[in-house]
């Protein structure tokens, strides 16, 4: 089958988001999903009430079994939670993933404001996984978070897309969803210098929790089935707008969206 993507995240209860959204987006998109937990989450759509992170070293264990049989073609990382479980997934890269491309979201804090990755842990995320990065996928806070700027504009995000690429990132995809206006802009730069603007109306949803997930994920199903990276952020793009539009009202807090909205995968 073509298009394997392996998801490492960590577990999301509710459904919205990880893993659980991530496996979701990459089935509706046409690909296959893999993963390996790096941490066990008790959250439903008020928030986070727990985390349970997963032993490093079997963290490591989940990618090299994973990689040794079924293989992928794209890697998509999230929740890592800790300066260990970033040192054993980067340590798996470099001895099981050479040369697969790597979708990288740095997920930081969830949308009621828990931590998901630990303080200490985000210099080893700029040192060692964001330069192996094809591609990293910051909303607006974690862009100002990895970089020291502010992010309140799109010249604000450019600039910060520039830092990102310092970094050693081949590309950038910072996320306007957070910015204010009516519409919303995303700015995807490359290191080779390319640069393309999305942009959209705003939805006015509740229904919004795990739309960063579904976004890296279906970035990453498309390059696994060998989309050039403009076309699968478009295609990724798109599938989380309808998801939004579509969004079941479900819980009391920020809800999930429709992953399994019906969504036609570009042939490929």
């Amino acid at each position: 089958m073509e298009g394997r993507v392996l998801i490492v995240a960590g577990s999301d209860s509710g459904g919205g988001a990880g893993v659980q959204g991530d496996i979701k987006t990459v089935t509706a998109l046409g690909s296959y999903a893999a993963t390996a937990i790096t941490a066990l989450t008790a959250q439903n759509t008020r928030g986070v009430f727990g985390v349970v992170p997963v032993e490093p070293a079997f963290v490591m264990r989940q990618i090299e079994v994973v990689l040794a049989d079924i293989g992928a073609d794209c890697i998509k990382t999230g929740m890592l939670f800790s300066a260990a479980i970033i040192d054993a997934v980067v340590r798996a890269f470099e001895k099981y993933a050479r040369g697969i491309p790597l979708v990288v979201d740095p997920v930081m804090v969830a949308k009621g404001g828990a931590v998901l990755l630990e303080p200490e842990a985000r210099a080893l995320f700029e040192l060692r996984l964001l330069p192996i990065a094809s591609l990293l996928t910051p909303n607006a806070p974690e862009a100002e978070a990895l970089t020291g700027l502010p992010v309140r504009d799109v010249q604000d995000m450019q600039r910060a897309a520039d830092v990102l690429l310092t970094k050693g990132a081949s590309a950038v995809l910072i996320k306007g969803g957070h910015l204010p206006g009516d519409r919303v802009y995303d700015l995807l730069r490359t290191a080779d210098g390319a640069e393309r603007w999305f942009d959209g109306p705003r939805i006015e949803s509740r229904s919004t929790h795990g739309t960063g997930c579904a976004l890296a994920s279906g970035i990453a199903a498309g390059l696994a089935r060998g989309l050039r990276l403009e076309d699968a952020v478009a295609r990724a793009r798109d599938y989380v707008v309808e998801a939004i539009r579509r969004a079941p009202d479900l819980g009391t807090g920020a809800g999930p969206l429709n992953h399994a909205h019906s969504f036609e995968p570009t042939a490929n």
